[in-house]
């Protein structure tokens, strides 16, 4: 198979020099071992998928240890949460750095025990799955802003993909495109029922696991949607309680992203309710039946998924940078009501800006249509960002399927999804 190169490797590169570990987390099948054997061959390899080398780590900690001398790979180190503190005593007594690389599938209880174990000593990594930018082996490495600066800069090596859609619906995990005969179907089959089997089945004590399908299925066909937890629950007959805790099980194991609300005091009318989206639009797709890129594109989820798909590449592109995006990116949808036809009748809805990112003070408003092409009147609520104190509105875009950029009005670019 191919290695596809991935844009996070300089970071980690240098993480490992000014660091004694480097933790790489994400979801299964995102490539984190292939990473970490491509990135340092020279290094001994252990992986804890392995029962014998699990059950050593585990029974003879010490012992362990002294066998597998650093510099060293220890992937699904999940697996063995008490080894952590045997690390930390093998950082605290060396000077070196770049002393272990760790991988593991499970970010929710990795970060707990890195937090409480490798404080200060451990660069923590969030590989994702594979970005437009690396399946068409893009060297851009930009994060995205929609500026005239970004856009002038982008489209010096930006390719428009041959089909956008057949690469929504293929979806982000490696293997796809490593392997270009690997059935698509078999593949999500296999990786929901691993899935199913391995990580829901450690990180919380789920025993239907028919159940929990059919929730994924229930919110995958949400994706792009504000939760609604009461909605579900009586959809696949469970109590809120147990889908506020399964919810919190995909986003632990990098299956989902909540994307939180923007809600400054000064907006009084703003829903402060999450979003939810997939990461992987493969999957959603997958579990939501539509089994080809033509069905995908024409059917009823063409908006949603594609909105999803958006929103996870900008998210690539600042996590492939070594950013947290989490502190900068949000969206907004308020109570204040505006005028819009639709079939020919003039309705109220809902003002709302589908993904805010904000940078040195700035607030930069985007909204995502699957159209070719997009009028003004879909930025009008970007105008809401204004009332907001000792922040201010930076330029604007409309993500979409138009052919090139362009620009709507004076400070709304429209911009191809390719452009991210």
């Amino acid at each position: 198979m191919t290695y596809i190169e991935r844009s996070i490797t300089p970071y980690i590169q240098k993480a490992e020099k000014n660091f004694k570990a480097v933790l790489i987390t994400g979801a299964r099948q995102t490539g984190k071992s292939t990473l970490l054997k491509q990135l340092f061959p020279e290094r001994k390899y252990v992986t804890f998928d392995d029962p014998f080398l699990e059950d050593q780590a585990i029974r003879n900690a010490n012992m362990f240890m002294t066998l597998n001398q650093p510099p060293v790979t220890f992937d699904e180190v999940q697996r063995v949460p008490d080894l952590f503190r045997y690390i930390k005593i093998e950082c605290d007594s060396r000077n070196e750095y770049g002393l272990y690389c760790l991988s593991g599938s499970q970010p929710f209880r990795l970060m707990q025990t890195v937090s409480e174990s490798l404080s200060g000593r451990v660069s923590i990594v969030e590989l994702a799955g594979l970005s437009l930018r690396e399946i068409q082996v893009d060297s851009f490495n930009r994060p995205f802003l929609p500026t005239m600066e970004y856009v002038a800069d982008r489209q010096t090596t930006v390719r428009k993909p041959e089909n956008i859609w057949q690469l929504i619906h293929r979806g982000s995990y490696p293997e796809l495109y490593q392997n270009p005969d690997l059935d698509w179907q078999q593949f999500y089959a296999s990786y929901v029922k691993t899935y199913l089997e391995r990580d829901v089945r450690e990180l919380s004590a789920v025993h239907d696991l028919n159940a929990f399908r059919r929730f994924m299925i229930a919110v995958a066909a949400r994706t792009g949607q504000m939760v609604n937890f009461s909605n579900i629950a009586e959809e696949i007959g469970k109590d809120a309680a147990t889908i506020r805790n399964w919810m919190s099980i995909l986003e632990a194991s990098g299956i989902i992203y909540l994307l939180e609300p923007y809600t400054p005091s000064v907006l009084k009318r703003a829903i402060k309710t999450p979003k939810v989206y997939f990461r992987d639009t493969g999957l959603a797709s997958y579990l939501t039946r539509w089994l080809t890129p033509e069905t995908l594109a024409l059917g009823a989820m063409a908006g949603n998924i594609f909105k999803t798909y958006v929103i996870s590449e900008i998210i690539k592109s600042y996590s492939n940078q070594g950013i947290d995006y989490r502190y900068c990116i949000s969206y907004y949808r308020g109570k204040d009501k505006k005028k819009k036809k639709r079939n020919g009748e003039e309705i109220e809805i809902d003002g709302e800006i589908d993904f805010i990112i904000e940078e040195n003070g700035i607030l930069y408003p985007i909204e995502i249509k699957k159209n070719t092409s997009e009028t003004a009147d879909a930025t009008s609520t970007f105008q809401v960002l204004d009332q907001v104190p000792d922040k201010k509105r930076g330029m604007g875009a409309v993500i979409s399927m138009c052919p090139a950029p362009g620009m709507l009005r004076e400070n709304v670019l429209e911009l191809p999804v390719w452009y991210i």
